[in-house]
């Protein structure tokens, strides 16, 4: 049996994209999610959240960049990608979610993730998403 590498995540980013580009010219884009998982102890529910770093190419680099902040909430379909590297004599590691597909869902989050440069006690930016349908939502 071959062997199978999927990851559906659905989950708020726990920071802003950062874009930057590879030395030919491709975007890549990479942000926190965090992930809920519920359980009841005893009588009361626990979340137990699983903090996900993601990494994204391309268009939909520079989209997710644009569009996506802290607090909003996304679903990722991707793969698991391990890292291995040197650094200071020592050999670090990463393993990290690289996304084929980012479709961004609900609101921008409860109280954060108000989009780039709103602050506290300024009016809220309004989603630019917001009115779209499912038709007209960005290209990637």
């Amino acid at each position: 049996m071959a062997d199978i590498n999927v990851v559906i995540l659905v989950g708020r980013l726990t920071r802003d994209p950062e874009l930057r580009y590879s030395p030919a010219g491709t975007a890549i884009a990479s942000f926190g999610v965090a992930v809920n998982n519920r359980r009841k102890v005893g009588d009361e529910w626990k979340d137990e959240p699983c903090f996900v770093d993601v990494k994204v190419f391309g268009r939909m680099a520079e989209t997710s960049s644009e569009y996506l902040a802290k607090g909003r909430q996304v679903a990722i379909e991707g793969r698991l990608s391990y890292s291995k590297w040197e650094k200071d004599g020592q050999t670090r590691s990463k393993l990290e979610v690289t996304a084929n597909n980012v479709q961004f869902i609900g609101g921008q989050g409860q109280g954060q993730g108000q989009g780039r440069g709103a602050g506290g006690g300024q009016a809220q930016e309004a989603d630019p998403l917001a009115d779209l349908g499912p038709d007209e939502m960005p290209p990637f």
